[in-house]
């Protein structure tokens, strides 16, 4: 989890949702959690009821911060310094949960003499490479463990393959037998005095400066967090997409679970982090993945180079002796390839693992539209209930990559404009895609929906639930499973008797589900008995029965018991009031049903809840086992005072009061010394777009962050770049609770269609006086990618706030219209540029600059020159914005670099010359020509001797 692993994509949420009904204090940020998420969000009604003080931290004011007590509006993009403001107050006044912290967190423990700080190197850490744009870990390492570090070509690696995201389920291995410890927590070089020195520049005057949050509402969110924390009390931390689109996401993350644990929030009844997921089962295409650079259970997919053969591959993730429940990485990982080959897989072939595929690289969804675009490297593309024409990051090139394949497979319930693309998309009108010449051809399959398949959905407490079929999906339409499992028979028909060696893995999987009915359909049931797991006595009762030999196969490891007894664990449903308030015959949750994860926390170290008041589990000294109202998430008969012999390994490595039993050392991490590839600790800096400079450090953005230089993916520039001034609001988007995603499944019905029967923006009163925007008419919002129109809300929802002295101004707009369905509107994603979390490749979807004008965008052509206008005025290049270290910006002879960062000028850069507004004018769109769509000059002719070519060029 989050600050207790190394980093967090999109992994589960630490407790249950309704035990969010036992909380003292609710913050939810980065989340509209009653409008997206709002039958979860009945939980926090019912702890309001019973006094619990919510929080609502977010730059609009939703329908969750009306039901909220208080609404903090904060910048977008600046989370990192309110938490870390919070983070502070806690350490300086020793309100930590001192107890907890010492026993259950690596607190404690002793850093390298190495490691620099981003006080002492402003705005880096030590080990970060030029030349990679990553870091060597070395210098990050507990002292005497140096040599466990990563070199930056192994981070680098890391981030092009998101190793991290397996972590996500526990840490990094770490070598834990030598660690040094100063349980005072005195010594200058432990973790404690190591955070605290690291927050301590985060201050309420910054929130106030940054944030644009009052010093009032500062005060009254922070001490209601802090005082509704602790041995008696205990607080949730609730985010969803808000905080996990971001370029630097995974520290958002970091930093609330390092505060969570601090407090001793983790663990505990009413306390954890939620993870909020937005739709019914994508915590379940996490866990089972629909993810390039994962295995089922959160293993990491193999790598072409760093793992030659199955032993290396398991070691890297054990590590030299690791403690904890990833010792068994060899139980999972064999169990997973008898899952998928059965009698083939054997000890003597290393159990096929050198004919898995591995990766090499960057394989996301993003890499893949570049590489579309390019062409000559993807020739064809199946797309499963997305819709990146309208749902994904910079739409326009998603649908100019998809112009650039051979084929395309769409399964969906609907015409989704991913299908249509090569007709009707916004760049047939501009003449960049032209149909009779665009060279892809489509094959739409109709899928079956939800209600016409049975299987489970996995939500966001990690809880499986089993749906029935309700009725058969009309005409050609089909499920995934009846579709992929034909699909691979047919395929292994065509090439039963193929000696090619390319053919035999395909030929070697498991692919023998019995059929049922007319429709010749796999059962689910079948599948989900596979991913349970068999063992020679049959079905397996959990994971900890897997075994490394062989003789056991589980298609998903922390899937395993949910058919344990023989029985469909995730279809029980008895009532709620039947049960305890955590309900654990109501489906399943894993891993095995425990509700809590690390529940060992909620006893002290002795075994003794640390309340009556907030006990959950609890050692039974007379039963000998570990007893409560949830299954414990340790062993279940290892008693408090067991301490593992000399040498120990694995589970028997795991002490009586090590809670944190998937981390290889058994603590709760304040600080990660290897796993995130950007920094052992949260540090705040701009998001890619920006209209201010960073206030907390010279490093303007994360210098690890990953960016597509791409003509089709310019980022604009921010301070100390020249040129942010013309992209002077910020946009922000989310979603609305009456249309879904990417729309296929709202924008065709009517009744839905006429709740929301429109795209809109959200603008504040004085920035539609300052504008000119009239309510309810129409605007279009402006970036160096595209132009978005949309019908104007003025609303003081939005208001604008004081940041650096100045108001900025941010606009907010919902993602999910297109060009199909029954209301139609401008994808507002084509507004995204691609910038992406160096740990997850997850994009900034939550904050980039803007311009906005009013009345209706241009069409075709004239749109091109409107955003090439745009672009030489602000200096747009494939280069700006793309800058790793902002100190090799603006050093300049006789001064020094923070004073020209943090002086309050915007424009400390050298100016553009007339080689980068060459650079800029160079860029010419791929204009084709057809009768239908003539070729057109889409450069304006006040290019010619545009005054960009003097922009900006004054003395600073």
């Amino acid at each position: 989890m989050p600050g207790l692993g190394a980093s967090f994509g999109r992994g589960g949420a630490t407790g249950d949702l309704q035990d969010l009904s036992n909380a003292d204090v609710i913050v939810i940020q980065g989340s509209n959690m009653a409008e997206c998420h709002p039958v979860g969000f009945q939980w926090v009604m019912e702890a309001k009821a019973r006094g619990a003080k919510v929080f609502h931290v977010d730059p609009r004011f939703t329908r969750t911060s009306a039901l909220a007590d208080t609404h903090v509006p904060i910048r977008t993009g600046t989370d990192i310094v309110l938490l870390g403001a919070i983070i502070n107050r806690v350490l300086t006044q020793e309100r930590d949960f001192r107890e907890y912290v010492v026993a259950y967190t690596n607190a404690s423990h002793l850093i390298s003499e190495d490691f620099q700080d981003t006080d002492d190197l402003d705005g880096l850490f030590s080990g970060f490479d030029h030349e990679t744009n990553s870091y060597d870990t070395k210098s990050w390492q507990y002292a005497g463990t140096e040599q466990h570090g990563d070199e930056e070509e192994e981070t680098a690696e890391s981030s092009d393959s998101e190793s991290g995201h397996s972590l996500g389920a526990g840490g990094a291995a770490v070598e834990h037998r030598s660690i040094q410890r100063d349980e005072t927590l005195q010594d200058p070089r432990c973790v404690y005095q190591v955070l605290k020195r690291h927050f301590a520049r985060y201050t309420p005057e910054m929130v106030a400066d940054v944030c644009g949050i009052p010093t009032d509402l500062f005060e009254e969110l922070a001490e209601a967090w802090i005082s509704n924390s602790g041995r008696e009390k205990t607080g949730a931390l609730v985010y969803s997409v808000g905080w996990t689109q971001r370029g630097t996401g995974v520290q958002y993350i970091r930093a609330g679970a390092i505060l969570q644990l601090l407090l001793g929030n983790m663990g505990r009844p009413g306390g954890g982090v939620m993870a909020l997921r937005g739709h019914a089962s994508i915590q379940g295409s996490t866990d089972i993945p629909t993810l390039y650079n994962l295995l089922p259970g959160y293993l990491q997919m193999p790598h072409v180079e760093r793992h030659p053969d199955l032993a290396g591959y398991i070691d890297s993730i054990k590590g030299p002796a690791q403690k904890g429940f990833w010792a068994n990485a060899d139980a999972y990982t064999v169990s997973l390839l008898k899952a998928y080959f059965g009698d083939e897989a054997t000890a003597e072939n290393d159990y096929l693992f050198d004919e898995l595929p591995k990766i090499s690289g960057d394989h996301g969804t993003y890499s893949q539209v570049m590489d579309m675009i390019e062409g000559g490297k993807i020739f064809g593309y199946f797309l499963l209930g997305q819709n990146p024409a309208v749902g994904s990051a910079n739409g326009r090139a998603q649908r100019l990559g998809m112009a650039n394949l051979d084929w395309m497979v769409v399964r969906d319930l609907v015409m989704i404009e991913s299908a249509t693309f090569w007709k009707d998309a916004p760049e047939v009108e501009t003449g960049e895609i032209v149909p009779e010449q665009c060279r892809t051809e489509v094959f739409f399959l109709p899928a079956a929906s939800h209600v016409e398949k049975e299987g489970t959905f996995t939500q966001t407490q990690r809880l499986l639930q089993w749906r029935e079929k309700a009725v058969n999906p009309p005409g050609d339409a089909t499920s995934e499973l009846w579709f992929f499992y034909h699909l691979g028979r047919r395929m292994r028909e065509k090439l039963a008797g193929s000696t090619d060696p390319r053919d035999q893995l395909l030929l070697k999987l498991a692919w023998d589900y019995p059929l049922h009915g007319e429709e010749r359909e796999p059962s689910s049931e079948d599948v989900l008995k596979e991913i349970n797991g068999y063992g020679p006595e049959g079905l397996l009762p959990g994971y900890t029965a897997l075994k490394a030999d062989g003789s056991t196969s589980s298609g998903c490891w922390i899937y395993s018991g949910v058919y344990a007894d023989d029985v469909n664990q995730a279809a029980r449903r008895k009532p709620g009031r039947e049960q305890s308030l955590h309900a654990p015959e109501w489906g399943w949750a894993w891993p095995m049903n425990r509700r809590m994860l690390y529940n060992r926390a909620s006893a002290d170290p002795e075994g003794r809840p640390w309340s009556e008041r907030k006990a959950l589990v609890w050692w039974d000294e007379e039963a000998q086992r570990w007893v409560g109202d949830d299954i414990a998430d340790f062993e279940a008969t290892k008693p408090p005072s067991y301490r593992p012999p000399e040498g120990a390994t694995g589970v028997a490595a795991i002490a009586g009061d090590d809670p944190f039993i998937m981390q290889s050392d058994g603590k709760g991490w304040l600080y990660a010394p290897k796993g995130v590839v950007d920094g052992p600790l949260p540090a705040h800096y701009e998001p890619a777009e920006s209209p201010f400079r960073n206030a907390v450090y010279t490093q303007q953005a994360n210098p690890a962050r990953e960016v597509y230089t791409n003509h089709l993916n310019e980022v604009h520039p921010s301070p100390p770049e020249l040129g942010s001034q013309v992209f002077p609001y910020v946009w922000i988007t989310s979603r609305l609770t009456e249309h879904h995603t990417a729309g296929g499944m709202s924008r065709y019905l009517p009744y839905l269609a006429e709740l929301q029967p429109a795209l809109f923006m959200e603008v504040s009163p004085e920035l539609a006086r300052m504008r000119g925007l009239e309510h309810l008419g129409w605007a279009h919002v402006v970036t160096a990618r595209a132009i978005v129109e949309a019908r104007v809300l003025v609303t003081d929802r939005l208001a604008p706030l004081k940041v650096q002295n100045q108001l900025v101004h941010q606009i907010w707009l919902p993602y999910h219209w297109g060009q199909g369905g029954l209301t139609t509107g401008d994808v507002v994603n084509d507004l995204m540029h691609l910038t992406l979390d160096p740990n997850v490749h997850i994009q900034e979807f939550k904050a980039g600059t803007c311009d906005v004008l009013p009345g209706r965008r241009p069409r075709g052509a004239a749109m091109l020159a409107l955003i090439d206008e745009y672009r030489v005025r602000g200096g747009v290049t494939m280069a700006s914005g793309a800058v790793a270290v902002t100190a090799d910006l603006i050093a300049r002879d006789g001064q020094e670099r923070t004073d020209l960062a943090q002086g309050g000028d915007d424009h400390v850069g050298d100016g553009h010359d007339d080689d980068e507004i060459d650079r800029v004018l160079s860029v010419r769109h791929d204009v084709r020509s057809s009768p239908e769509h003539p070729q057109q000059d889409v450069e304006p002719a006040v290019l010619d001797a545009h005054p960009a070519r003097g922009l900006d060029r004054r003395a600073d």
